[in-house]
């Protein structure tokens, strides 16, 4: 934990210094910008054509098409998720939680992109509805669906439980379910699973350490998250065993609900839609 009192004293000029105004690291008005209309419009007369429950404490993966949406419900009760994305047949490609973090803020909703890994950069699925939208960011700093949590994992918990072992974390889940719908080996599966998109979660960082915090989800029945996807994918999801997030992750003891996974077909394509290439960048690196 951070001391209380700083170890050195305040400068002559701390204040000028505390009060220079911030700039934004990447301005986003360069990006081509999400016309959420088509999209929406895309969804008459669409398709179901796929779905995955994904049991409590444990994790499932499915595929989307490019052109498809899918979208994730709550279903049962209160309940968060956490999300991979890869590139379907190239696991290297895969969401990139950091950098969609930088171009779009700590929590994502309708509007906003999830951009892949180097060295491909390019969006993998657009977000289109968000029923938490209302939410925004509460008296604690608190917002939905963040991209600033890494996944539950078996490691931490055992380093901060003196050796304790837990085998349904997010993590552990993603693995095994991805393990599952390639063939790989649980160890080889493991290296590909990364950094997520924590659906419903609600969180955000306590003003006065900085530390991570979450909080119980406003997430109910009948809510969901809706993504198109602009590349072709496999998605895994991981159902927390934190259930609502309340009271603590990695746990049997939270009460748990499944999550629905749907994959609809649209009857055509968006208007104006075209696929993303990968980044432009010739990877010369100065060489």
């Amino acid at each position: 934990m951070k001391p209380d009192v700083p170890a050195h004293a305040r400068p002559a000029d701390a204040d000028m210094r505390r009060g220079v105004r911030p700039v934004i690291c990447y301005p986003v008005e360069g990006l081509p910008a999400v016309d959420l209309a088509p999209l929406l419009a895309a969804r008459a007369g669409w398709e179901r054509v796929a779905e995955v429950l994904v049991p409590p404490r444990d994790a499932r993966c499915f595929a989307v098409p490019a052109g498809h949406f899918f979208r994730i419900s709550s279903v049962g009760g209160p309940q968060v998720g956490d999300l991979n994305l890869w590139a379907a047949g190239d696991l290297r490609e895969r969401f990139y939680s950091g950098k969609t973090r930088a171009l779009h803020g700590t929590h994502l909703s309708a509007g906003d992109r999830m951009w892949s890994s180097f060295p491909y950069l390019r969006p993998m699925a657009v977000i289109t509805e968000d029923t938490l939208d209302w939410y925004g960011f509460d008296d604690f700093g608190g917002a939905v669906h963040d991209v600033i949590g890494t996944r539950c994992d078996p490691y931490t918990h055992a380093l901060l439980s003196d050796g304790g072992q837990y085998h349904h974390c997010c993590h552990s889940n993603l693995t095994r379910a991805l393990a599952d719908w390639t063939g790989l080996s649980l160890h080889e599966a493991e290296g590909h699973v990364h950094d997520v998109l924590n659906v419903f979660m609600c969180t955000g960082f306590t003003r006065d350490t900085g530390q991570y915090f979450m909080k119980a989800s406003p997430v109910r029945p009948g809510d969901f998250i809706e993504f198109f996807a602009e590349i072709d994918l496999l998605g895994g999801l991981s159902a927390c065993p934190g259930g609502d997030c309340s009271a603590e992750h990695s746990s049997d003891v939270s009460l748990c609900h499944p999550l629905l996974v749907e994959v609809f077909r649209p009857l055509a394509p968006p208007a104006g839609w075209l696929a993303p290439r990968v980044s432009g960048y010739d990877r010369s690196h100065g060489r």
